[in-house]
């Protein structure tokens, strides 16, 4: 198969992400062209990078652009990929509705589900086994990212939800940032949001602090309930039977380590002896976000041949809707509520 062909607008640090996937998999992804109208000697004409005939473009640029350069892609009938979030607030969000209504080929790389642990974690929430899932509690990633997880794992879309929110400040010693390490140690203030979100029969809690991403002494968390069992972190736990619990561990299987010559790669994670995730990607050396980045890029391909979706514009937009309903409920100390999808309530 011929690789698939994007194009890039954007020179921050998630544009990198896709260059280094494009680099790391040259028989699956092709780099057609990039640009960046903030980068001084670089080409500046859409018409230019367009002529590459890329199958679609990714997008990562600042969030306020967005909303402008996929109205402008748009209009050109151009396939897009666009990073999180697709608006930076109401009013954005609120004009994307038109790119939709009016055919436009518009997915939103929300990797997080897609990194390998989570994808293991939703594949065994969908087989079944932990029953219907009444509770996700989430502390992995900021804002729209872990809400898209919660309602991945709790299974449910734009149904009516009651958000409450606070806000905790607390001393912690600064860890490494986009940057690299930290020069000197520093106390550093960490701003952390506890969040709920009550869907009546199922509960999520977004729990996270924006410390955790790099931080050498804030871990990730996360736990789902089920009425046959649970996943707490990367134990797994459910009932065969009444009389007859079972718990396994979620093992990572990854090459070039203790001796091992086979090069350095993640092969997947198994419960027992079952394999639970598998690396789409082979041997390609890539951490856990840019397998998830590189899952985006083969789905887009799929997506816009009519196959599964990356996720949907209108998914990323309640997902972002919600987050900012969150910082409403934290301003305001009061809960709000959601009757449905932000485009079909007003």
């Amino acid at each position: 198969m011929e690789p698939v062909s994007f194009a890039l607008i954007g020179a921050g640090w998630r544009a990198g992400f896709f260059e280094r996937v494009a680099g790391a998999l040259p028989d699956r992804f092709r780099l057609t062209g990039r640009f960046s109208r903030r980068a001084p000697g670089s080409s500046t004409a859409l018409d230019e990078l367009l002529a590459g005939e890329p199958a679609f473009v990714v997008l990562a640029v600042p969030g306020e652009a967005t909303p402008v350069l996929l109205a402008e892609l748009a209009e050109r009938g151009v396939a897009v990929l666009a990073e999180t979030p697709p608006a930076p607030d109401l009013d954005g969000l609120r004009r994307l509705a038109a790119l939709v209504r009016f055919g436009g080929r518009i997915q939103v790389a929300e990797q997080y589900r897609f990194q390998p642990l989570h994808a293991a974690r939703l594949a065994l929430v969908a087989d079944g086994r932990l029953g219907s899932i009444s509770q996700a509690q989430v502390s992995v990633a900021h804002g729209y990212h872990g809400i898209d997880l919660i309602r991945r794992l709790l299974g449910v879309g734009s149904e009516p939800v009651t958000i409450t929110a606070r806000r905790f400040s607390s001393p912690v010693v600064a860890g490494p940032d986009r940057s690299g390490p930290p020069a000197s140690e520093r106390i550093a203030t960490a701003e952390q949001v506890i969040a709920t979100f009550d869907f009546g029969d199922r509960l999520g809690i977004l729990d996270f602090s924006d410390e955790q991403y790099f931080s050498w002494i804030r871990g990730l968390r996360l736990l789902v309930r089920g009425e046959r069992g649970e996943i707490d972190g990367d134990l797994l736990s459910w009932l065969a039977d009444a009389r007859t619990p079972i718990r396994l561990r979620l093992q990572r299987h990854d090459t070039g380590h203790d001796g091992n010559l086979e090069g350095l790669y993640l092969e997947g994670i198994t419960a027992g002896a079952e394999w639970v995730y598998r690396n789409p990607f082979g041997t390609a050396r890539l951490t856990d976000d840019e397998i998830a980045v590189a899952t985006c890029l083969a789905r887009m391909s799929e997506a816009i041949e009519g196959g599964p979706e990356v996720c949907s514009l209108a998914d990323a937009v309640h997902d972002r809707y919600l987050d900012l309903l969150v910082a409403q409920a934290v301003t305001t100390g009061l809960p709000v509520r959601v009757a449905g999808h932000f485009w079909n309530e007003g």
